[in-house]
């Protein structure tokens, strides 16, 4: 299956394909202070966890043709999160989303991603519309979010906490 998700290469980092292998790392990203703060469950999730979403990921590819890759820095060889589209059958919609561990922040990846995945959505996988989630208080995200062009929609109640929905169109 891996080798039909295709590598994207950008400056700071590279979106490879998420492999089973890489679920103590990610394991590891989703333990640091605050990571799921501004997440329905802020509790971390158990390594087995982990491997099923990584599992659940590579079938999303399967299926819908994009998905979440693994985040690997330029010159490491270790994910320190993910970036990607995910289908979300509650709002039939496709959102753009990240996470990568806190001492990467600041850099640029998340960004570089977020654009990465969205172009991808658009010309690859010729969707119409991604929107993305967050939560009001997480100011960084909504900063990558913005330097995506995506714009501000309304805010809606999902998963039991208010989530912001911005939207980007294909044209």
């Amino acid at each position: 299956m891996n080798e039909q998700i295709p590598t994207l290469t950008l400056e700071n980092c590279s979106l490879v394909p998420l492999r089973v292998e890489d679920a103590s790392a990610l394991h590891r990203v989703y333990q640091g202070e605050d990571m799921l703060k501004y997440f329905p469950d802020r509790n971390p999730p158990p390594l087995e966890r982990v491997e099923r979403f990584i599992v659940s990921q590579q079938k999303h590819w399967e299926q819908r043709g994009y998905g979440n890759w693994g985040l690997l820095p330029a010159g490491e060889n270790q994910i320190i999160g993910w970036a990607g589209l995910q289908y979300l059958p509650e709002l039939a919609e496709t959102e753009v989303g990240f996470l990568l561990d806190r001492s990467f922040w600041g850099r640029g990846i998340a960004t570089q991603a977020a654009r990465a995945a969205l172009r991808f959505g658009f010309e690859t996988c010729n969707l119409p519309r991604i929107i993305a989630l967050v939560h009001p208080d997480n100011l960084a995200s909504r900063r990558v979010i913005g330097k995506c062009g995506m714009a501000y929609e309304e805010t809606i109640h999902l998963w039991g906490i208010d989530l912001m929905r911005h939207c980007l169109d294909r044209t």
